[in-house]
């Protein structure tokens, strides 16, 4: 799982325009909380539904990134008492960090 979604991730770089001072900011931001090892956490959705997902980006004490490999894209999710929330904001993964 760690191969694929290293793969999705510089993919996402390749592709992302750093051209501007934001988009700059964000990418070296991104890679400064990028986990070097994915590992596996529970991530609580609405409705009571939790699913295992991939850490991507680690926690700034507020939000993280996660990989959900049923839905195959990314999530950003908040902290809380019970693990990750899932707030339902999904996408790419530069995408879902840029949107804090």
């Amino acid at each position: 799982m760690a191969v694929q979604i290293d793969a999705l991730i510089e993919a996402e770089i390749a592709g992302f325009d750093a051209s501007s001072r934001a988009g700059a900011m964000t990418l070296r931001d991104f890679q400064a909380r990028r986990v070097k090892r994915h590992r596996a956490i529970t991530v609580n959705f609405s409705g009571g539904i939790t699913q295992t997902c991939w850490t991507v980006v680690r926690s700034d004490g507020c939000y993280s990134v996660l990989y959900v490999p049923r839905a195959g894209c990314f999530a950003l999710c908040v902290d809380s008492d019970f693990g990750p929330l899932d707030i339902g904001v999904h996408g790419p993964a530069l995408a879902c960090f840029a949107s804090v």
